[in-house]
Parts: C-alpha cells; sequence; structure tokens
C-alpha cells in the first residue's frame, strides 16, 4: 500500500465517480477513505460515517488529511480550506482546486447565490453524465499518477 489516501467528501458525490475512484485506486494500492453523514456504498474502501451536524464530514476530513493525501470534493468553500491548508483538491469534473484559482471559483459561487436569492439565477443542473465523467476520470488519474511517482520517489530518499 502506498503512504497516501485518496479521501472523498461523499455526501453528495456521484455514483460513477465513487465507482471510479474504486476501481483505479484499488487496481494502484491506494487506500480510498469515503467520508459521508448517511451510510453509502462503499466497495473496497474505507467509510467513515459523521453526525449529520452541518460541515461533520469536511471536518473529519480537514482534521485527518495529511498533506500528500488527495481529497475529492464538491463543496467550493470546503475546498478553499483544503487549499489553504496546501492539500492536493479536486472535484467531481476534473477541476483541481489550487491558490491560483480558488479565489475566482469562490467569487463565481457568492455571484450565482446572489442571483438565486433575487430570483435571477437559473437551475443549476446536477446532471452528471459520460462527459463530466471522462473530464474527472482523466484529472483523477493524472493527480494518482503525479502522487504514485511522488510516494514511490519519496520512499527512496528515506
Amino acid at each position: 500500500m502506498l503512504n497516501f489516501s485518496v479521501w472523498v467528501d461523499a455526501d453528495s458525490f456521484p455514483k460513477k465517480a465513487r465507482s471510479y475512484i474504486l476501481e483505479t485506486a484499488s487496481a494502484k494500492s491506494v487506500k480510498v477513505v469515503f467520508v459521508s453523514n448517511h451510510a453509502i456504498e462503499s466497495g473496497s474502501a474505507s467509510l467513515i460515517v459523521c453526525s449529520t451536524e452541518h460541515d461533520a464530514a469536511d471536518n473529519y476530513i480537514y482534521e485527518h488529511v495529511l498533506s500528500n493525501d488527495i481529497v475529492v470534493t464538491r463543496d467550493i468553500l470546503f475546498a478553499a480550506r483544503l487549499v489553504e491548508k496546501k492539500i492536493c483538491v479536486m472535484n467531481d469534473r476534473g477541476v483541481i482546486f489550487t491558490q491560483d484559482n480558488i479565489k475566482d471559483k469562490l467569487r463565481e459561487r457568492e455571484f450565482s447565490l446572489n442571483l438565486s436569492d433575487i430570483g435571477l439565477g437559473g437551475s443549476k443542473s446536477n446532471y452528471y453524465g459520460e462527459k463530466e465523467l471522462k473530464k474527472f476520470s482523466r484529472t483523477f488519474t493524472e493527480e494518482l499518477q503525479k502522487h504514485i511517482i511522488s510516494d514511490i520517489y519519496n520512499c527512496r530518499l528515506n
């Protein structure tokens, strides 16, 4: 088993993407941890069920994630906390959040919420199809491979 984990903020995470993470990570012997505030199908991954308190799953991940781990979440506010902690974080659509793009993503979120509050926000689709899965899978696989190479290199140095 490699010396890093993939954490998934699984409360609203698409099942197709969860399955892809499980399949890809287990093939590479990478530990996967799903964290949710309700039971979900977790296959060979660890499952942590937190309380239903607001942000309980996010807080659990934040407190347990290590600097070389990967976190996958749909929550931009949570992603911003992780970026600040210098954790590799991406969403289910293949966007990797960084110091360079997180402020723009937070502004976009705030703008959308403001439009919605005044009745001008269109219904945002939560559709998750093959196009979204393909982009996520490509990004996830690339990031996983980078972490594996880094982990192997660091083990050789020690």
